[in-house]
């Protein structure tokens, strides 16, 4: 991909942020109307209509930030972590709703996290810019665990 030119690279990286997404959102409507809502959950809890528009933007950086570095130094090895990453992203929604288990989701989000920490490292190598954009991203993603481990926690 060193010929592509970073709006062929975006595109790319958009089509496969999206495709997780969109994958993730629908194993999410499996267990969002009748399952998450008998739930007890924390007193920090977001409204669910916030989760959407927080998701477009972090997707949307995720996939300028790798645009950003493919094609140049460490790509093989940049390019794994990134679609491993994006992978435990979209598994996260099937273990928490679609299979309804909060136990295996928070054990999923760590290596989430991990994964997205060692991404920023690779990336920071590469252009720290496009490290930068992963910040928020890591931001949530730490946040999302505290509350997947609250409501573990609060339904056993």
């Amino acid at each position: 991909m060193k010929s592509w030119s970073f709006w062929q690279r975006l595109l790319l990286a958009l089509l496969l942020c999206f495709g997780v997404a969109a994958l993730g959102g629908w194993a999410t409507k499996q267990g969002l109307s009748d399952w998450y809502p008998q739930l007890q959950k924390p007193r920090f809890n977001p409204p669910n209509y916030l989760f959407g528009p927080v998701w477009t933007l972090l997707y949307t950086l995720m996939a300028i930030a790798w645009a950003m570095v493919e094609g140049k130094s460490n790509t093989s090895k940049t390019r794994l972590f990134f679609l491993l990453q994006l992978g435990l992203n979209g598994l996260w929604s099937f273990l928490f709703f679609f299979a309804q288990s909060p136990s295996a989701a928070l054990i999923e989000i760590v290596l989430l996290w991990a994964c997205i920490f060692y991404c920023i490292r690779l990336f920071w190598s590469i252009q720290p810019q496009a490290a930068y954009l992963l910040f928020p991203y890591l931001a949530w993603v730490s946040f999302a665990a505290l509350l997947n481990a609250s409501i573990y926690l609060l339904n056993n």
